[in-house]
Parts: C-alpha cells; structure tokens; sequence
C-alpha cells in the first residue's frame, strides 16, 4: 500500500506500507504473485521505502545500461541459458512434499555463471565412484569453465551492474564489495562472485538465500522478440510492482518476499533476467585466499570431474 509519494530530482520517492503482516505473509511463499495482490505498478524512475521502519526497498532506474554492452552479453550466453533445470527450489514453485525429488520440480531456463559453493548430484557421485574426499566447496560454474571466452565478453555488462550498484546504494555496496575484495573467486573487480539467468521464468514468491544480507539485490532484464505483457517483478507483502524492461535496472531487498506476474504475449517473446549477487558461502570459505590458490583448486577438480 502506498502510503505517501514525493517528486526529487525527476525520480519518484515511495512510501509504503504492509497490507499482510509478517505471519500472515508467510501463506504466500512458494505460491505465485496474485494480480489481485499487486494495487500498483512503477514503471518510471523510483525510490521505494516502508513507511514503518524507512527501510530502502528499491532504487529502480530506467534504460542505464547501454546497448551495445548487452548486446554482447547476450549473444554469448545465449545458448546457454535456454539451458533448462528443474532445482530452483521455492523459487520454481516447488512441490513441497517431494523437494528432493529435483526431477519431478518444474523445469526452467535458469542457471547459474561464475562460482558457486555446493557441487551438483553428478559431481557428488564422482567424487564417491573415485573414492575422494569432496575437496573444498566452492567450483567454477560450467559457461566459464568450458566457454573462458564467451565468458569474458559477458563481463563488460556485469561491470556496468556493479558501477550501478555502487553510485545507487554506495553503502550497501562497500559492504558487499569489502568482502568480494577478500576472496580470487568473484567476477573481475567486482562485488560479485556469481550471476544467475532466467528466460521467461515466472518465479514463485521467495526469499533470496545465499546472498550477502549486507548487500542489496539487482535485476537487469533484456527482451528479444515480440512485445509481451506482465512479467513484473512484485513485493506482495506491500502491494507494489516494478515494470523493468530493457536496459533497466532494479536494486532491491530480496530478503523481503518477491515473485513475478506472468508473461502475457506471443510465445516468441523471450524475456531474460539477470541478477548479480556475493554468494556468502563462497566468501565465508575462501575469504584470503590467493589467486594461485584458486587457480590450483580449479586444476584439480577439473582433473577429477573433467568436463
């Protein structure tokens, strides 16, 4: 609900408030965002805050990103997010009585690209085929393990996230950034470590987990195709949407409950997502180490695992 609005410097300043408390909110995980659910969508240059606690919310800005950059970005990871995958959890809208069984959960086009801190069911059952102890949890992800170069060409868009990240919400953004320094497994010089990609993926209400709670979520979205309705981006606990489209971007809590509305439109109409955090495993177990360390770690269990 909004509870008041005010205009500075051509950006929208939001002050919301709750319409379902806290106990009464947690109904709404694991299902998908209602459209009755949502009284408001922002579709321009916006700050949003609770009235409550004056917590920031969301800092949403409108075409920063340049085009050419995400041109690039997406021609190289293209192919590899069409990749489908049926363990994203509550955010997938998961069966709830059968999480274990990942191959019976819904099957999305979202992955993950840079480093990540657990090691998938087939790498587990490698390391016990050999008979090795799983060695530290922390792996490169698949695109830049067998694809360095088109990874490097999503890279450019990545920095453009962070330079975002860092002039919108500087505090949060030194926070993150101080722990990204600590550790060789991360994204260039960002405070990233891993980048998650999402094409067409209406995303059940969830918590973010994993992340950094120092830090602030983000979303980049990049369209191809026909025009299509919805996919907004939604706080159901407060009523509110963000509308991001192309070139856009969205720095927001993501430990507050959030989910999508869904896509309305030509079945061509590809909408891609990408959000950029610290995986705070990943810094928790690496935290000093050094670059040659890495990259003797990454030699290893490409030994072990292969391809």
């Amino acid at each position: 609900m909004i509870y008041k609005k005010e205009e500075k410097g051509g950006v929208t300043i939001y002050y919301v408030k709750k319409d379902v408390d806290d106990e009464a909110a947690k109904k709404f995980h694991n299902t998908f965002v209602k459209p009755s659910q949502i009284h408001h969508i922002i579709r321009d240059d916006a700050d949003v805050y609770d009235a409550d606690s004056g917590e920031l919310l969301v800092k949403f800005r409108k075409g920063v990103l340049k085009q050419d950059t995400i041109d690039v970005f997406y021609e190289n990871i293209e192919k590899f997010a069409n990749n489908v995958s049926t363990n994203r959890g509550n955010a997938s809208n998961t069966n709830k009585k059968k999480k274990k069984a990942v191959g019976i959960n819904p099957a999305v086009k979202s992955n993950i690209f840079g480093y990540f801190d657990s090691f998938g069911i087939s790498q587990k059952a490698i390391f016990k085929r050999k008979g090795i102890k799983s060695p530290l949890v922390v792996r490169e992800c698949v695109f830049n393990r067998d694809h360095p170069e088109k990874y490097k060409k999503t890279i450019p868009l990545i920095e453009e996230i962070d330079a975002q990240y860092k002039r919108l919400t500087p505090e949060r953004y030194a926070k993150q950034f101080s722990k990204a320094k600590e550790t060789p497994f991360k994204i260039a010089n960002t405070a990233f470590t891993t980048v998650t990609t999402n094409i067409n993926f209406r995303t059940a209400v969830h918590y973010d987990k994993g992340d950094d709670p120092e830090g602030f979520g983000n979303l980049a979205v990049i369209e191809k195709g026909p025009h299509y309705k919805g996919g907004e981006t939604c706080f159901p606990q407060y009523g509110i949407g963000i509308d991001a489209r192309m070139g856009d971007i969205v720095f927001m809590n993501v430990h507050h409950l959030h989910g999508n509305l869904p896509m309305e439109g030509p079945k061509e109409a590809i909408r891609l997502s990408i959000v950029c955090y610290l995986r705070t495993g990943i810094w928790e177990r690496t935290r000093g180490k050094t670059k040659k360390f890495m990259e003797r770690h990454n030699r290893t269990l490409k030994r072990i695992l292969g391809k």
